[in-house]
């Protein structure tokens, strides 16, 4: 039970069991009756936007009303000590659900990439588990209890890496933004994952998911299926695509937004054609090769997604839907170059990969190049001498011997 009066060593003594008083932060609770009786002293402060809610101490262990004051103060100290690293023009540390709300706000007027994912990270799990606290306080420590309860929720290491990710970005933004220092910039570790079995589409496949496409009431499904396995592009970068970015000299694309950077794409002649003549029939010669046709494309002026198109190809070419993804087309494209025996540098150079590494994973599913390798190097072994043979010898020796 809380008593409404002034806190003071008179009114602490005058407390009988069970009843408290609070003021300015601090509480003082009687545990024993008596004059003399047992006291707690503990607190319970807002600074700097951070709640501070902590027991002190009893005063059978010495602690005092001062001690409790004391403690504030301290923490109130400390806060002021720690506005001196925040960067120039902030007052007070951000609450991280402040830094989530701010950076959701930024790149979406940025017209930042995979928002959805971004947006659905933070609000479903991040902001809700790391909500008040600051956002230049994060630790290692709190990191790896993140993972722990994402994994105990069920959440794959693969999922929270995606998360961290995000997490990562934002942070990164906010140092950029002035947010917080570099200093405070936490340490983002990735675990291990377990590498997922690559699916590709064999010619006949191919085959029929172009048949299927053209056959579509989306005229332009065939195209980007068309750059899907003709130039190992991933979907984001295809749908980016304009007319003004292709070199139909050089067959090269440019690409300003890429996962690795900008880079020159290269191209199949036969995709080449195609763009060419697609660009032949448009009005904007010089515009997107996707340009939006609905409200919410509206805003970037080119489609932004051709997965349900795609699925509904996929569907008609009796291929399955939950295997077959607009990612499978760079998958195949890419082991298309490995079973015809291209060098690694070459295909990376092709696929945009960062590092061989990546380039690898195909090449360990359909590493015939490996195997022509090998042939390269095998010679003819002599026959191996029976043991027959071998003791013909001996005991031919051992007759001459004797």
């Amino acid at each position: 039970m809380t008593v409404k009066i002034s806190l003071s060593r008179k009114s602490i003594r005058a407390l009988r069991k069970g009843e408290r008083i609070t003021e300015k932060g601090i509480t003082a609770e009687k545990l024993t009756d008596g004059v003399e009786g047992e006291v707690r002293y503990s607190i319970n402060i807002m600074v700097d936007g951070e709640r501070h809610h902590r027991i002190i101490g009893k005063a059978s262990e010495g602690v005092t009303l001062t001690q409790a004051q004391e403690a504030i103060e301290l923490l109130r100290t400390r806060a002021r000590e720690e506005r001196l690293d925040l960067p120039k023009g902030r007052k007070i540390a951000m609450s991280f659900k402040e830094a989530a709300d701010g950076y959701i706000k930024r790149m979406e007027e940025g017209g930042g990439k995979n928002m959805k994912a971004k947006r659905q990270h933070l609000t479903m799990h991040l902001k809700p588990y790391f909500a008040q606290n600051r956002l230049d306080k994060l630790t290692t420590f709190d990191l790896s209890r993140y993972r722990a309860v994402r994994r105990e929720a069920g959440a794959s290491d693969a999922t929270i890496n995606r998360e961290f990710a995000t997490l990562s970005h934002l942070y990164r933004s906010a140092v950029s933004w002035k947010w917080i220092s570099r200093d405070r910039l936490p340490e983002f570790k990735k675990e291990a994952e377990a590498v997922k079995p690559i699916s590709v589409l064999s010619d006949a496949d191919a085959d029929a998911l172009m048949k299927s496409a053209l056959e579509d009431e989306d005229d332009r499904l065939w195209l980007f299926v068309a750059f899907g396995l003709g130039a190992a592009m991933r979907h984001r970068e295809i749908l980016r695509a304009r007319y003004d970015q292709v070199d139909f000299d050089t067959r090269r694309i440019f690409i300003p937004q890429a996962k690795a950077g900008e880079r020159e794409q290269p191209i199949t002649p036969s995709l080449a054609r195609a763009i060419k003549r697609q660009m032949e029939k448009e009005a904007d010669s010089h515009g997107w090769i996707f340009p939006a046709v609905n409200v919410d494309d509206s805003k970037t002026g080119y489609r932004t997604n051709m997965g349900r198109q795609f699925a509904r190809a996929v569907v008609r070419a009796k291929l399955d839907p939950s295997k077959v993804t607009p990612h499978t087309m760079r998958h195949t494209a890419i082991t298309r170059l490995v079973k015809a025996g291209v060098d690694l540098p070459t295909i990376q150079r092709i696929s945009a990969h960062k590092t061989l590494t990546m380039v690898l994973r195909y090449t360990h599913i359909h590493g015939q190049h490996v195997d022509r390798a090998l042939d390269a190097m095998d010679r003819c072994l002599p026959r191996p001498i029976s043991q027959e043979l071998h003791r013909g010898s001996s005991q031919a020796t051992d007759h001459a011997i004797a």
